[in-house]
């Protein structure tokens, strides 16, 4: 594979040319983070690979829902336009290596329940209505410091748990999406009736092997080595075999999870944005299926699962790269924070649902990612995607998973700073590593992992430790696990 060599050739030239001195290093701390361009430069590379399918699966989602002027294609262009311009702004303004883009769970809210006849009824443009609320709501939480205090008074070893968590969580997601664990007799299984079956598994496992072996080998770039390299053994087996897609076959053995590594057409189209402005302000608050209560939980629900999944993807980024203080903050917390914000009511205006921060940054970190340049080359992509969008699909989840699943690993070793022979540590740490997978949710992890940090200090008489700001979390978390039953005895 010339291309890759070609490819490690100029990006490891980089880890020795960077200047102290240079425009890019003063304005991104390159040097005193202990980084180089080229190590930026692949970890962005890995990032947008990582998080590539949000162009194809976002489409997919929202298109369901979406009236019929708007096309899956103007869905994929407005998705990539609102990921460039935010994830810039993150490399820019907050020189942190964290990736945004249409944050998968609340894209599914807005097409299956929010917008869905058959749930609440909403409109495409009014359900966006409510992501740019939610956006408002959050971004005044941000501006009157409220954000900023509640993740500053989590303990530091509670933000350990969050960050082991995250890595089991990524890995069992990148396992999922490579087809490598499915559903079966049992609530999961390792590929079909136990056994793994099919190219794209073998495209899978050849991927993650060739990582396993650079990284131990120290070889630099061996996640994106890895990624590419996956790729191009996909499109040689795809040109060959011929096989479909899960997404289009759900009961097919033999077939990619969801893109499907061949051209087809020109590789390079002018966009449709006919998504951005495809928002109604006020029509969820007068919409006959709603009322102003439950428009108020929705958007306090969408808030809580937005608020605390960014809290938990920054603790995780900020610990893969180090950057992290001793109280477990990354540096310009409320920059990080006030973006991502931002991003909700972007997403909103864009009619693409809420921009959140993607943990598939966590793949960059893990190929050197330590500043704000790793965004924006993440973003410049975003951005040329949106007219080689037939070029992004090459890249099959099966070649991409095995980024996450690696990352996975990278993020478990820091299980060692938790004490796990104190109990009051160790259990509420426990639930919040164990949850976050088998729930699919960082949020529920983190909720569990914040009630039960609250019993066990109450229990163990030490009712003065707990941040007040730990109780208003806790009970708001209560409140968030118990949505369902609170409004049916509203309505």
């Amino acid at each position: 594979m010339p291309l890759v060599a070609d490819w490690t050739v100029i990006l490891s030239s980089q880890d020795t040319a960077t200047k102290s001195d240079s425009f890019l290093d003063r304005f991104f701390k390159i040097s005193e983070r202990g980084s180089t361009v080229g190590r930026e430069i692949r970890g962005g590379l890995v990032t947008f690979f990582a998080m590539a399918y949000i162009l194809v699966v976002n489409a997919a989602i929202l298109g369901v829902a979406a009236p019929k002027d708007i096309s899956q294609s103007a869905i994929a262009a407005g998705t990539a336009l609102v990921a460039c311009v935010m994830t810039l702004l993150m490399g820019l303004v907050a020189n942190f290596p964290l990736a945004l883009a249409s944050g998968m769970g609340l894209n599914a809210v807005v097409a299956f329940t929010l917008a869905n006849p058959e749930a609440l009824g909403l409109s495409y443009q009014e359900a966006m209505g409510l992501i740019f609320w939610e956006g408002v709501a959050i971004t005044i939480l941000v501006l009157t410091g409220f954000r900023e205090a509640v993740f500053k008074a989590v303990p530091a070893q509670l933000k350990t748990a969050i960050s082991v968590g995250i890595g089991l969580f990524i890995a069992f997601v990148g396992l999922i999406n490579a087809g490598i664990i499915r559903p079966g007799g049992t609530p999961v299984q390792l590929g079909v009736n136990g056994s793994l079956v099919g190219w794209p598994a073998l495209v899978f496992c050849v991927g993650l092997i060739v990582i396993i072996v650079l990284y131990i080998r120290k070889v630099q770039g061996a996640i994106l080595i890895g990624i590419v390299g996956a790729t191009v053994l996909a499109f040689i087996v795809q040109a060959f075999a011929h096989l479909g897609s899960r997404a289009a076959d759900e009961k097919a053995v033999s077939a990619w999870a969801s893109n499907v590594p061949q051209l087809k057409g020109s590789p390079v189209s002018l966009p449709d944005f006919s998504t951005i402005g495809a928002i109604d302000f006020f029509g969820p608050f007068t919409n006959p299926h709603t009322t102003a209560v439950g428009v108020v939980l929705l958007i306090f629900s969408l808030m809580l699962a937005d608020f605390f999944d960014t809290m938990g993807t920054m603790v995780a980024v900020g610990a893969g790269a180090n950057l992290l203080d001793e109280n477990g903050n990354p540096p310009k917390t409320r920059e990080i924070l006030l973006i991502d914000s931002l991003s909700a009511m972007a997403g909103g205006l864009g009619g693409v649902s809420s921009n959140t921060s993607f943990v598939e940054s966590t793949s960059g970190v893990g190929e050197g990612a330590r500043t704000g340049l790793a965004s924006v080359v993440t973003g410049l992509l975003f951005g040329v995607s949106m007219f080689i969008a037939p070029l992004v699909e090459l890249v099959p989840a099966e070649a991409a998973s095995t980024a996450l699943v690696f990352v996975g690993f990278l993020m478990m070793v820091n299980v060692r700073d938790i004490e796990w022979t104190r109990a009051d540590v160790a259990i509420p740490a426990f639930m919040t590593i164990m949850m976050m997978p088998f729930a699919y949710s960082i949020t529920v992890g983190i909720g569990f992992g914040f009630i039960t940090y609250v019993v066990v200090k109450i229990a163990s008489g030490r009712i003065s430790r707990i941040h007040p700001l730990m109780w208003v979390v806790s009970i708001l978390f209560v409140i968030y696990f118990c949505l369902g039953p609170i409004q049916s005895l509203l309505s």
